[in-house]
């Protein structure tokens, strides 16, 4: 391997990831979000958490990417379908389907992506940028997700924790205020959240705006500076969380503390319009028969 190089620890591609993602799907009752087919798949492909960490670009890992496709070309089969952004559904078809055979996969790969003639080899994430399948809505997101967040990366910290400040107004915390005081255990603010209009919690959180991942003793100092303090803790980060972050947030016996990393940040962002817009396409269709039917 010559110096440099780089080693990838993922190495899935994305049409071997056709049948755990449809398995995943089945022991999922039928539906599952991405988040809930990701984990399952790791589950039955035993990954480890360096093969679930491995970088392809910005906060997206290969696997979420690889798996962006992968359910791209079930879709497009009839396996699954989309009611909405990240939740799938197997179809009637995709019922009765537990398993496309190894060739038929790649069968299906090479109709779908109008290739005519066996192609040199190169390396997969290069073969993926240049599918000619048009990208479906899942994928095009991943775009203006990854812009967004190099945008929020950028920000002066003062600004960022205005924007938490006014992010967590927005879903409906009270009394939100940034305190960010040095030694204070990471704490950069506070807020009430009430339930059902009867219940409040006060909740301590942190926002950090991290390059990479937010690993478990970040989670463990900021738990030990909300004991007592707080009912709950929120930690927003622009990065990830790796998977022991995830694990120590919600370790049995010790007060849960919310995760929100940059994609869901991203997400949250758009769904409330700040600082981001929904432009809406309209498609407009004639109807030959209803002409012919006067």
């Amino acid at each position: 391997m010559s110096s440099g190089s780089i080693v990838e620890i993922f190495k899935y591609k994305y049409d071997e990831l056709f049948n755990p993602a449809l398995q995943a799907l089945h022991k999922l009752g039928g539906s599952g979000t991405n988040n809930e087919i990701e984990e399952s798949v790791i589950e039955l492909l035993g990954l480890t958490d360096d093969e679930v960490e491995d970088i392809h670009r910005g906060n997206t890992s290969k696997l979420s990417y690889r798996l962006a496709w992968a359910r791209n070309y079930l879709k497009r089969l009839g396996l699954i379908e989309n009611s909405g952004r990240a939740l799938w559904a197997l179809t009637s078809e995709g019922l009765k389907t537990q398993k496309i055979d190894k060739d038929e996969a790649k069968k299906v790969v090479k109709n779908l992506s109008g290739v005519k003639k066996e192609k040199p080899k190169k390396n997969q994430q290069q073969t993926e940028a240049n599918h000619t399948v048009e990208e479906s809505e899942e994928l095009n997101e991943l775009s203006w997700e990854e812009e967004l967040i190099k945008i929020l990366k950028s920000m002066a910290p003062d600004a960022f924790e205005r924007l938490s400040q006014r992010f967590l107004r927005e879903l409906g915390f009270t009394n939100v205020e940034v305190t960010g005081k040095s030694g204070d255990g990471g704490i950069d603010g506070v807020g009430v959240i009430k339930v059902g209009g009867v219940l409040s919690f006060h909740v301590v959180f942190q926002c950090k705006r991290y390059a990479s991942s937010v690993s478990s003793p970040a989670i463990r100092d900021f738990r030990g500076a909300m004991i007592g303090r707080a009912d709950k803790g929120l930690f927003i980060t622009t990065g990830i969380f790796t998977r022991d972050a995830k694990r120590e947030a919600q370790r049995d016996g010790a007060p849960p503390i919310d995760l929100i990393d940059g994609n869901d940040l991203a997400e949250q962002l758009k769904n409330l319009r700040l600082g981001v817009s929904v432009q809406m396409r309209e498609e407009v269709e004639t109807s030959p028969q209803w002409f012919n039917d006067i």
